[in-house]
């Protein structure tokens, strides 16, 4: 009898080191992927007085998807620590502020925010 719960101990010690063992594992893969994402983060500085485009999230509830979700050019009023930056339109003064995320570098030409459609001829065989 002694013998019999001697052996269940050793096995419960033993289930306690393999859990123990999985969740180190677990932990140490977590910490490898968070920094190879991290590794592939482009991060953009932004001064004042440059152009950039303005992401729309909201978007999407409308329907057309060849619609560009890219709003602007707007011009670089102030940048904030933190990742917060205040731009305005260049033809007005109107400064806002929003998440340095949702902006990117605006290098000229033109940003359509009309729905774009080609049609497709097939020919049959």
């Amino acid at each position: 009898m002694i013998a019999r719960s001697f052996t269940r101990q050793i096995q419960l010690s033993e289930l306690d080191e393999f859990k123990n063992s999985a969740y180190e594992s677990a932990r140490i893969y977590k910490e490898k992927t968070k920094k190879w994402h991290d590794s592939r983060i482009i991060h953009k500085e932004f001064e004042p007085g440059q152009q950039v485009l303005l992401y729309n999230s909201r978007l999407r509830l409308f329907l057309g998807k060849l619609k560009s979700r890219w709003s602007g050019p707007y011009v670089v009023k102030e940048v904030f620590p933190y990742g917060t930056i205040e731009i305005s339109p260049l033809d007005e003064d109107r400064p806002f502020k929003v998440n340095g995320s949702r902006l990117k570098f605006y290098h000229g030409g033109l940003v359509s925010q009309n729905t774009v459609a080609q049609y497709l001829n097939f020919v049959g065989t």
